[in-house]
């Protein structure tokens, strides 16, 4: 999830059995924040203080120089652009699909992000921060800042990421927008109650308002075939898919994934469900072969996968145990 939110700041350079749920209190500001983006052919909201402060430590724990490595990339984008991903409550994210050519599929994407700063003052510092490497831009009376980083990181001890141009412009009340440029000045038209049309995908994308993070997207058949599937049963099967969305979610003990496809009729629901049964008997074949942290993983992810059809509507649940995450995390 750390890394879906940060792909939004590199001009697109940068892509059960469940314990019981902890108590959250749903927060009404998931919905608001999403209802600031731009129209949208897909949205993620992403709880960035649980994932900093929760997630984060579980999942490099014992580990500590890979958690030292995530703490100082965060100190080193801070240091800068001023961009302080502490700060950040949570980060709304859009991304809309053009298709200039046949086989090619390209993605603007733009990032809200609410918090504990104050947007105005946190684009400044970011300004000095940058050490003269930046430029403004006005638009609809708006301030938009332009870093010029064009480096590769490792970021957060684990990914490896070419940051290339970073937009950042305050908005109204405690907002800020993160993305390319075109993003950025999609956001700030979309605050003033222009391109909005996204209810249906924020309706998604926010079902279970404990999780860490959710997401909701549209698929058009000309994605679908931009991915150039090779196997034709698969590609029949995935060209009935007309919307996705699912959850990421943290218990005392597991990792918690659910994801969901709605089709065009019912019969095509269970067809792609019979579709990923097989290729979960399939895939149990080949876990042994895995290196022994990714193996035990994927050893508990198949055993809890449910598979699941309801009328035109398809979902997939499992949950790994956190322990079994862990020695993954602190190979790579």
């Amino acid at each position: 999830m750390l890394l879906l939110a940060l792909l939004v700041a590199s001009n697109n350079a940068w892509s059960t059995n469940a314990q019981t749920r902890r108590s959250v209190t749903s927060n009404p500001g998931n919905s608001n924040l999403l209802e600031s983006l731009p129209a949208s052919d897909a949205l993620f909201i992403v709880k960035m203080k649980r994932v900093i402060n929760e997630a984060l430590p579980k999942l490099l724990a014992g580990n500590a120089t890979k958690l030292a490595e995530a703490n100082a990339q965060i100190e080193q984008l801070k240091s800068q652009t001023g961009v302080d991903l502490r700060s950040f409550d949570q980060i709304a994210l859009s991304m809309r699909y053009t298709y200039p050519a046949p086989g090619i599929t390209k993605v603007n994407t733009v990032a809200i992000a609410n918090g504990s700063f104050n947007a105005g003052a946190f684009a400044a510092a970011g300004r000095v921060a940058a050490n003269g490497k930046y430029r403004e831009e006005k638009y609809q009376g708006k301030t938009i800042y332009l870093f010029a980083l064009d480096q590769q990181v490792r970021f957060f001890g684990l990914i490896n990421l070419k940051i290339q141009d970073l937009a950042v412009c305050p908005l109204e009340g405690n907002k800020l927008a993160l993305g390319n440029l075109q993003g950025v000045r999609d956001a700030i038209d979309a605050g003033k109650g222009r391109n909005r049309s996204n209810a249906e995908l924020i309706a998604l994308a926010t079902r279970d308002p404990n999780a860490l993070a959710g997401f909701g997207g549209n698929i058009s058949p000309t994605m679908m075939e931009n991915l150039r599937i090779t196997n034709d049963a698969i590609a029949r099967d995935l060209t009935a898919v007309r919307q996705v969305y699912g959850t990421v979610g943290m218990t005392d003990k597991d990792l918690e994934l659910m994801l969901a496809a709605r089709t065009v009729d019912p019969s095509s629901a269970k067809n792609l469900g019979d579709t990923i049964e097989g290729l979960k008997q399939f895939g149990a074949l080949f876990v042994n072969r895995l290196p022994a942290a990714k193996s035990t993983l994927a050893r508990s992810a198949l055993g809890n996968l449910k598979i699941t059809t309801q009328g035109n509507e398809l979902q997939i649940r499992t949950a790994v145990a956190q322990a079994e995450v862990v020695p993954l995390m602190a190979s790579l």
